[in-house]
């Protein structure tokens, strides 16, 4: 054997007994978790429950960063560029698989730059329709729309948020027409519905449940794939004529690209049984979120099947932000 292959083995098995010894140690010290939002909300809720469960777990303090801004893409792109050694992860939004669509010249790529960890939590949307609307289902506002020739509104929480791409993926499925009339924000875009100036609005469930039992607005369906237990007796979109429509908000745990799988497997394992507390699975059930907490793998193929679906409904409805 060549003196240089003998050289490249023996770097190449002290790294790996690094790497090794590495993963064996952690953590040794406080481990960061960057939050993609301002304190407050269900994302930063989310990280507080479940953080003194990791500092128990691991041994060490979690460090709850706070990084809001660019739709998140502040902290997706420090997270992206931390050491990958498990000590900096990144509590992200949906955001992190659509933003590449959305605005031009994002600094990081959510399936390239990261490592996933699990899915924490899913937050239906739940298609609402001011009272004075005659439609009691979704079949039947889409014959109410139709016969408005493109005068019916619905309202969305902004351009780009998850309101308008599921009435973007609604006016798409349907083959419907309607005006969109974009807020600053899905508490705007609700009372503005309450107060009939708009017509309709897919809106987070948190927000739309109160004013559904309060008979503010009315419930047609939910956005999630099968019912949800957020509202078991709502139907979803999908079962309502519309195969495949499914919208949901989401958050869950990346880790830098490269970082070992040991470390990941093991962030892995204490925030799937953190999700799995009563404790905090209550909470979260009461914030009208679903608590998931699955493996890195099937974290990752969600991660591109929403990057690539986002993808074509953006392109298809040439949205463009700045």
């Amino acid at each position: 054997m060549k003196f240089k292959q003998v050289i490249g083995l023996a770097i190449a098995g002290t790294l790996a007994l690094s790497a090794t010894t590495q993963a064996q140690d952690y953590p040794n010290r406080p481990v960061r978790m960057i939050v993609a939002v301002p304190p407050g909300g269900p994302a930063d809720t989310l990280a507080r429950l479940v953080g003194p469960h990791l500092n128990t777990a691991l041994g060490q303090t979690v460090v709850i960063d706070n990084r809001a801004g660019a739709n998140g893409g502040i902290a997706y792109d420090i997270a992206a560029r931390s050491v990958p050694d498990g000590y900096t992860f990144v509590l992200v939004a949906a955001g992190v698989a659509i933003n590449p669509s959305l605005y031009p010249n994002v600094p990081y790529h959510p399936i390239r730059d990261f490592a996933p960890i699990t899915l924490g939590i899913t937050v239906p949307n739940i298609l609402v329709v001011h009272p004075s609307v005659a439609a009691k289902s979704v079949q039947e506002l889409v014959s109410e729309i139709k016969v408005k020739q493109g005068g019916f509104t619905f309202a969305s929480a902004g351009n780009g948020t998850s309101g308008h791409l599921a009435l973007e993926l609604f006016r798409m499925t349907s083959g419907t027409q309607f005006v969109h009339v974009p807020y600053k924000g899905g508490a705007p875009a609700l009372q503005e519905t309450i107060a009939g100036q708009t017509q309709a609005l897919f809106s987070i469930a948190l927000a739309a449940t109160p004013q559904i039992k309060a008979g503010k607005v009315r419930a047609l369906a939910i956005t999630s794939a099968k019912r949800s237990p957020v509202a078991p007796d709502l139907p979803t979109v999908a079962e309502s004529g519309y195969p495949g429509f499914e919208v949901i908000g989401w958050f869950g745990w990346l880790a830098p690209a490269k970082t070992g799988k040991t470390v990941v497997d093991r962030l892995n394992r204490e925030l799937v049984k953190a999700l799995a507390t009563p404790e905090v699975k209550d909470r979260l059930l009461s914030m009208a979120t679903v608590p998931v907490g699955d493996k890195p793998d099937e974290f990752a193929r969600f991660i591109r099947s929403e990057h690539e679906k986002w993808g074509k409904v953006i392109k298809a409805a040439n949205i463009k932000l700045q």
